[in-house]
């Protein structure tokens, strides 16, 4: 499986468009054209293949995601995310770890079932259907 800095079809089950591909100390823009949301997001690592860090300013809250690949198998590979430096109170942290933590187990989910099944679950526009995410 392909990391998401080389696989062409994100757009296909998570963001709808980006300004370009991930590459270290490059700055680019996500957009999710269906709720009105766009988010700028800077390359702080980038190793093929391997990892890819990341800083961005997600729901008001600038945070840092790490992706990890870690191959299991001659046509698998296990994914793992973590998202650091949330602010706020208690209730405001739980909040957005929640969110955070739901969020990517639909782009996963998603990435899953497209990559092995070529089939798109529109899962991030069935998530939030009749509203704008702030």
């Amino acid at each position: 499986m392909n990391h998401l800095s080389t696989l062409p079809y994100t757009t296909k089950f998570w963001f709808t468009k980006s300004s370009g591909r991930l590459e270290p100390n490059k700055q680019i823009q996500w957009d999710w054209e269906l709720y009105d949301l766009s988010v700028r997001v800077s390359v702080k690592e980038l190793e093929q293949n391997r990892r890819i860090l990341i800083e961005w300013d997600m729901f008001g809250t600038s945070t840092t995601v790490e992706w990890l690949f870690t191959p299991i198998e001659a046509n698998a590979t296990f994914v793992s995310i973590s998202s650091t430096g949330f602010k706020g109170n208690g209730n405001e942290i739980v909040g957005q770890v929640i969110g955070c933590t739901e969020g990517f187990a639909l782009v996963l989910s998603g990435l899953k079932v497209f990559l092995e099944h070529n089939i798109i679950l529109n899962l991030v526009l069935d998530r939030f259907p009749d509203q704008k995410i702030q």
